[in-house]
């Protein structure tokens, strides 16, 4: 009997295993969200910025959703009111990161250049932050480019160790700067398509956090912690409360990228070279020798990449 009855706790555990939910008391998922290129992504109107930034704060707001913003220095230096937009997401409880100064690409800099848009960016947003500070400051790629040479990735990781900063990951990434692109051309001509575009986009993130879960699953062999890469746009603006319900009806808990990244996974070694900017999934399953099929990952509807275009 005990044995019969260690078979079918086994099979339900498989079953639950399959749908993302656990027994043992672990059952929670958990997300952190992250947003790129404040003060705005497709946008260099401060007052536009403003209804963006509130619309997405105002979201996470109502869903208790923490989220840490990263800055690009001289898209706020070249706004009247950028710093007040820096300062209405600390209003708002959310940490800010660096994105640098410039945006510029990590593949096209030297390693002196690099640091330097590093501690550019970094004046534009740090004496806003509460004080005093004792974590590291969070730095996310521009493009997620990491180093193209193994020796750029080195001294990458020693200038960020030196200034005190942690590298945000991402586990989670929709292309929504594809369907924002084709949202902004559908509003500029009056406005026709954009319904469709909310819709596809909202199909498409949902595919697309089941894949990113599911591949974590294959990599780890459990659940673990994912960090969404978003940008502060009119479309998330738009439609950033339905997003954040496809995370609810999964049973995601939203939680700070600090807590998500303390999670062991997080701890993989990243030991790619490459020009490109995978997902960390990719990485860590590059790292630890599992093989996984990245041509499974679901792609923006060719209509959509055309409407961006």
């Amino acid at each position: 009997m005990d044995m019969l009855f260690c078979m079918r706790r086994a099979a339900v555990v498989l079953l639950l295993a399959a749908m993302g939910v656990s027994i043992d008391g672990n059952d929670a998922r958990t997300i952190a969200l992250t947003f790129d290129d404040l003060p705005g992504a497709d946008s260099r109107d401060g007052g536009e910025l403003t209804s963006t930034n509130l619309a997405i704060l105002h979201a996470l707001d109502r869903h208790h959703a923490p989220a840490t913003g990263f800055v690009i220095g001289e898209r706020v230096m070249a706004l009247s009111n950028g710093r007040d937009l820096l300062n209405s997401w600390i209003e708002h409880g959310h940490d800010l990161g660096n994105h640098t100064f410039t945006h510029r690409d990590l593949n096209d800099l030297s390693l002196a250049e690099f640091g330097e848009d590093v501690a550019r960016g970094e004046g534009v947003f740090r004496g806003l932050l509460p004080t005093p500070r004792t974590l590291p400051l969070f730095l996310r790629f521009p493009f997620n480019h990491t180093g193209d040479t193994a020796e750029k990735r080195a001294g990458v990781a020693a200038l960020l160790s030196v200034r005190g900063y942690e590298v945000a990951v991402c586990t989670i990434e929709n292309a929504d700067y594809v369907f924002a692109n084709a949202y902004q051309k559908a509003r500029t001509a009056g406005g026709a398509g954009t319904a469709i575009l909310r819709t596809e986009y909202l199909s498409h993130t949902a595919k697309i956090i089941d894949y990113y879960v599911d591949l974590h699953r294959q990599i780890f062999g459990r659940e673990t912690p994912h960090v969404m890469l978003l940008h502060v746009n009119r479309l998330n603006a738009d439609v950033l409360d339905a997003v954040l319900e496809l995370f609810e009806q999964r049973q995601f808990r939203f939680v700070t990228l600090r807590e998500a990244q303390t999670d062991a996974a997080y701890k993989t070694a990243d030991t790619w070279t490459t020009k490109a900017g995978p997902m960390w999934a990719y990485r860590w399953a590059r790292s630890l020798g599992v093989k996984v099929n990245g041509a499974l990952e679901p792609e923006p509807a060719s209509w959509v990449n055309a409407a961006a275009r």
